[in-house]
């Protein structure tokens, strides 16, 4: 489940109290609403990442509310609606004026939590591909000097044509989805969607859904794979799939067909099929937990991208290229390796791979102060040594899983942050750019007391 905060618009108090007290139970932040007026001021106050909103209320009925925020584009979040005089004609209105979808009074408990999240995951899994469409540089990472790097390179250059599906192995933090990226815009589908989904991600509740889309009272909403149609559908731990949903996919990569949940029809599809994992499928399919046709289909063209230390050589070239994009893309201060701090990393083991290196970079250049980079500061970085100027030593673990390696990292940071500043959560806002109600929202998210400014 992902948490959020909700905004229940309803002109019944019974229905705005059980609504509220069942999403809190639930571990959603809920915000209520009478009527439309009520509705416009929370929309901006409360910040909501999701609306419920009540089709008949007294004066502005919730169509034409939902109708003016997509008008004015005052709303860029999912709105479900919600009505006690429910039919298939008002579910489709709604739906065309951009609701996310309709839930008819009286209200189905578990059928409202299962909708909201669903449309928070849904709209999660945008915001992840919006967020990494923003970052086109990172296809254009340095193709590298080494041999190893240059065989890859020339592999990716022969079966980018190819629309057979491809296997992407390599190690946690070998960035397997830049390469992917590479692969497919040097093919013949580079002006086609690039459609990238996380597995591990998916809830087991709505993966079919999220993949294959659905149909229900004739409203038809689209999966991943249509959104992929005449382009590419990365799978990034695949290994993390249901076997259930290893069996559908097969036939879907195999016939090039699928069927949306609660549809009747089969539709055809032209999608270029991309998997990556860090685990071993083939002991995975000998344990029973991989399918061996799935594993055969997705490995005829596999692609290893080498870890890190497999080619040291290309270092000092990928950290000037991370120091650059640090810079130009997030206003990062300019700052230098020495030769020692060069050839102390080009000896390091990089068990985090390049994704260690680019977050070791942009770590050196928030937190420090001069224009060169030295060993000692390095160290310090990855935890080696305590930090004299700081008494809470940061024990980096390349090892955990991202979200969790960078909560460990936001923490160390805002701790330190607000030591500085006495405790001022005023002047850290001020200091590292962001909106103090957001901030108050992530340091109370990463478990950090917050005394009084």
């Amino acid at each position: 489940m992902i948490n959020g905060k909700i905004l229940v618009v309803d002109d019944e108090p019974d229905i705005r109290s059980i609504v509220k007290e069942i999403l809190e139970d639930e571990g959603f932040t809920v915000d209520i609403a009478e009527d439309a007026e009520q509705a416009r001021h929370l929309r901006k106050t409360f910040s909501p990442d999701l609306v419920l909103l009540d089709i008949w209320m007294p004066g502005t009925d919730g169509i034409s509310l939902l109708k003016e925020w997509k008008e004015t584009k005052a709303l860029d979040i999912p709105v479900i609606m919600m009505s006690g005089h429910g039919n298939v004609e008002t579910a489709v209105e709604a739906t065309k004026v951009g609701a996310y979808d309709f839930i008819e009074k009286p209200l189905s408990l578990a059928k409202l939590i299962l909708t909201v999240n669903h449309a928070l995951e849904n709209i999660s899994l945008q915001q992840e591909n919006e967020r990494l469409r923003t970052q086109s540089r990172y296809v254009d990472l340095p193709s590298g000097k080494s041999r190893v790097m240059q065989q890859l390179h020339e592999q990716i250059a022969r079966i980018a044509n190819h629309n057979t599906p491809v296997l992407i192995i390599g190690e946690s933090g070998s960035e397997k989805e830049i390469f992917a990226r590479v692969l497919h815009r040097q093919g013949n589908l580079s002006d086609a969607p690039f459609i990238s989904v996380s597995v591990s991600a998916l809830s087991p509740d709505n993966a079919i859904s999220t993949l294959y889309g659905s149909e229900e009272h004739g409203i038809i909403r689209k999966g991943l794979i249509e959104m992929a149609d005449g382009g590419t559908l990365f799978l990034k731990d695949i290994a993390d799939m249901d076997l259930t949903l290893q069996a559908r996919l097969q036939n879907t990569i195999e016939n090039q067909l699928f069927t949306r949940v609660g549809g009747a029809e089969t539709h055809s599809i032209n999608v270029r099929f991309i998997a990556a994992t860090s685990q071993n499928l083939e002991e995975l399919v000998q344990a029973g937990k991989f399918r061996d046709d799935l594993y055969y289909q997705l490995n005829v063209l596999p692609l290893k991208i080498p870890p890190l230390r497999e080619h040291h050589e290309d270092i000092p070239e990928l950290l000037d290229f991370f120091i650059e994009y640090f810079v130009q893309q997030q206003g990062l201060p300019r700052r230098q390796f020495n030769v020692a701090a060069h050839n102390y990393l080009r000896n390091y083991t990089w068990t985090g791979n390049i994704r260690e290196l680019k977050n070791l970079v942009q770590r050196l250049l928030i937190l420090g102060t001069g224009k060169n980079i030295d060993i000692d500061e390095i160290e310090i970085a990855l935890g080696k040594q305590q930090n004299q100027t700081h008494d809470k030593e940061f024990n980096a673990n390349f090892e955990l899983p991202l979200r969790q390696a960078r909560e460990q990292f936001e923490k160390a940071y805002l701790q330190y942050k607000l030591e500085r500043a006495n405790g001022s959560v005023s002047r850290v806002a001020s200091d590292i750019g962001m909106e103090r109600t957001h901030l108050y929202r992530k340091l109370k998210s990463l478990g950090i007391e917050i005394k009084p400014d």
